[in-house]
């Protein structure tokens, strides 16, 4: 199948939130998605723009996407976050998640960015081995540590 990789616009949020969906059905986490289209289009295309997304557009639509923005590191400097590589089920395997990575990659370094970063699950070997063959170094030494909307009340209320 064709496919055109190109930076997404507003009307493509439905798919893309489509596809966000999709990944958190894969990782059993399926009523984990609070994003609404809306909120896709306001921070990825409004007065603060808080994402840049890749779609690979195919004649059925959507088929994939890259979504990432901006970070610092403090030892390395200008970095991007890979937030979610998605590749619609029915098109794994079909060169989409290279083309993807591709364009962020090429992203980055037209950005100046020393680093470029993202986070897989640790039982998700088809995606792990995907990433080590295109070079990236899966670091299993390091623990990802998040505080949710919940933890960030907490933590406000413990504060007064």
């Amino acid at each position: 199948m064709e496919y055109t990789i190109r930076a997404a616009r507003p009307d493509d949020m439905e798919q893309v939130l489509n596809l966000v969906q999709e990944l958190a059905n894969y990782e059993k986490e399926p009523d984990a998605v609070e994003i609404t289209e809306k909120d896709l289009v306001e921070h990825g295309f409004g007065d603060k723009k808080m994402f840049h997304c890749f779609v690979a557009d195919t004649n059925e639509g959507i088929a994939g996407i890259a979504l990432v923005y901006s970070r610092y590191s403090t030892w390395k400097g200008p970095a991007i976050h890979l937030e979610d590589l998605i590749v619609s089920e029915k098109m794994r395997g079909s060169g989409l998640g290279t083309a993807l990575l591709d364009e962020v990659v090429k992203y980055g370094d037209s950005l100046g960015v020393k680093r470029i970063s993202w986070e897989v699950l640790d039982w998700n070997e088809p995606a792990i081995a995907f990433y080590e063959k295109k070079g990236a170094n899966v670091l299993r030494d390091w623990d990802v540590v998040h505080l949710d909307e919940k933890g960030i009340k907490n933590y406000m209320e413990s504060l007064n």
